[in-house]
């Protein structure tokens, strides 16, 4: 199986990409760096064709870099949603900038019933929610579990490892198969006023899950 783009070259597409100008800790707004979005999209599509001619959706999209890298890598169709209207600026401006025709957003609370109008609709959902810290306690797991929702085949979600046990624990309750599919570091910067380092280093796990009948 193959990619559109080397590794290396689609990182180069991604590190030039406008940002989050001011994150909003209510959402846990991180971006994902361009390093960690390249090398998953990579896998998913070189492992498993799960991009290339495929209608996908990036849940929580913030400015963008995992609906754009999938559109650089072939996806027929790329829908992105997130609920804060300035990440949906900053990612209109990246299309723009990158003449990109295949990605189109929308301003919605993916975690809203409303979204149920694609339920088994996208091949493919890429999403790097929130850790679900903080206020935002299960919100991870709400958009896991909304993901499976609208997909007619496959989640791929990154996460914090240290809520591996929990994720198990979970794929087993929704009666679902799931893997973790490649072992990353996230290098966090400081974001928020009460980050107390310059950055920290975070293991992540880039989980895959799939409905059982397919």
């Amino acid at each position: 199986m193959s990619a559109l783009l080397k590794l290396k070259v689609l990182e180069e597409y991604l590190q030039d990409l406008v940002g989050f100008t001011r994150p909003k800790i209510q959402y846990e707004q991180y971006e994902t760096p361009s390093h960690i979005a390249a090398v998953a999209l990579h896998t998913i599509q070189v492992r498993f064709e799960a991009l290339e001619n495929r209608l996908v959706l990036d849940a929580g999209c913030g400015p963008g870099v995992l609906a754009m890298g999938a559109s650089l890598l072939g996806a027929s169709l790329v829908t992105a949603l997130d609920i804060d209207e300035d990440a949906i600026k900053i990612i209109m401006e990246n299309i723009g900038d990158t003449e990109t025709t295949n990605v189109e957003v929308i301003q919605t609370d993916f975690l809203n019933c409303n979204t149920y109008r694609w339920e088994n609709y996208f091949d493919t959902v890429l999403m790097n929610p929130p850790f679900g810290t903080k206020n935002n306690v299960g919100m991870d797991m709400k958009f896991l579990h909304m993901g499976l929702e609208l997909s007619c085949d496959s989640v791929y979600s990154l996460h914090k490892s240290s809520t591996r046990s929990h994720i198990q624990k979970k794929v087993k309750e929704w009666g679902v198969k799931g893997e973790v599919i490649a072992e990353l570091r996230y290098d966090l910067p400081a974001t928020y006023k009460f980050h107390k380092q310059a950055s920290r280093d975070i293991a992540v796990d880039l989980w895959k899950l799939k409905h059982p009948h397919t």
